[in-house]
């Protein structure tokens, strides 16, 4: 037992001390993304070590060195703290021990322009340092236009031992549609990290497209945390749907907090899809009534659930009920039709088939709002 209880804390620390790893890892990156965005010099000098060079692209020559102190001057040239037309994004980080490779994108919308770094990273003295950076560009029809996607860290149904994931097949269908209009898709769940998958199928191409994404992938084993959200970043958030849906989110309110400021803050979108739709259920605006009060809204409808199953025991409440009960007025279609909603700022879809349909209509309001 003592030998069991050992392995378990030893198991945990390791889990713990890999997340800090990340954290640091991350938080130095960071500081050269917002340096590089916003004008600010010490930023840029905190994420790299002193002697570091950068290997850009030339016209001139096969390759140009550029010591980091000369590229800290470029940025002495803009207005501090002023924005300057550069989004950047983490994509992914892998260490080992003292050591750390990560890629990072940078879109410069005006310019129909993203960049590529790749970074090494070392731990010097107790603190992560950018040793080296690479880079590339190409043009791209990326906007800088982003969307959130709301996903659910719950394994099980409720307390039950039946594993439940999210819909891969809705994520994935929703994102493709997005990201080849020249959106970006963050992800968020309650607690951050990975989160289950569930109905992946490998003969569908698609899915198989995003199965070895390595940037995909990436992001959905690394969700953030509410806390790390900036709602003022979102044109929507959409709630992505699978038996995970029913938990963790609908009642988490920091999220209901994320998607409501989106909402009337940004006057932005809330979208759902199939189970996902349970994540709307609870959400006030600041006049006190339910979102779905008044507005036609659709998801998986409760006849349609498989009501002598196991899994139904643990369900915490039940979709087309709840959204009936605070005025929604809920509706579908038969089994396996696409099925869209669209009221007003609010786009509801009833199942996986109308992932791609629900994207669409979020697409085209967006554009007519601009």
């Amino acid at each position: 037992m003592k030998i069991s209880i050992l392995c378990l804390l030893l198991l945990v620390f390791g889990q713990l001390s890999g997340q800090s790893e990340q954290a640091a890892i991350q938080k130095c990156i960071e500081n050269y993304l917002n340096g590089t965005s916003y004008n600010e010099p010490e930023s840029i000098s905190k994420a790299f070590y002193p002697e570091a060079d950068l290997y850009l692209s030339h016209n001139e020559k096969p390759i140009w060195i550029v010591p980091v102190a000369e590229y800290i001057q470029w940025f002495k040239k803009g207005e501090k703290g002023l924005f300057n037309g550069r989004l950047g994004r983490i994509l992914s980080i892998e260490f080992y021990n003292d050591i750390a490779i990560a890629k990072a994108e940078i879109l410069i919308p005006k310019k129909k322009q993203e960049f590529m770094d790749m970074f090494l990273l070392k731990k010097i003295q107790g603190e992560w340092k950018i040793i080296s950076k690479t880079a590339s560009s190409m043009s791209t029809n990326k906007s800088g236009k982003r969307i959130l996607f709301i996903v659910s860290n719950a394994h099980f149904y409720g307390n039950s031992t039946i594993s439940t994931g999210n819909s891969f097949v809705e994520i994935v269908n929703a994102y493709h549609t997005f990201t080849t209009e020249g959106y970006t898709i963050d992800f968020v769940s309650p607690e951050g990290g990975n989160i289950p998958l569930a109905y992946i199928n490998t003969s569908d191409t698609l899915q198989e497209k995003y199965l070895y994404d390595q940037n995909f992938m990436y992001a959905v084993g690394h969700t953030q945390k509410p806390s790390e959200i900036d709602y003022r970043n979102y044109k929507a958030v959409h709630y992505i749907g699978g038996g995970s849906a029913m938990y963790q989110v609908p009642e988490s309110k920091e999220i209901q907090q994320i998607a409501l400021n989106v909402y009337e803050k940004n006057m932005g979108i809330i979208s759902s899809v199939c189970h996902g739709t349970a994540g709307i259920a609870h959400l006030k605006t600041q006049d006190g009534k339910y979102l779905v009060d008044g507005k036609r809204i659709s998801g998986y409808p409760d006849l349609y659930e498989k009501q002598d199953g196991e899994y139904f025991k643990h369900f915490p409440f039940l979709i087309q009920k709840t959204i009936e009960s605070r005025g929604g007025k809920f509706q579908f279609s038969g089994r396996n039709v696409p099925h869209v909603e669209a009221d007003g700022r609010v786009i509801t879809g009833q199942n996986f088939q109308s992932s791609s349909e629900v994207a669409k209509k979020i697409i085209q309001l967006i554009e007519n709002i601009e």
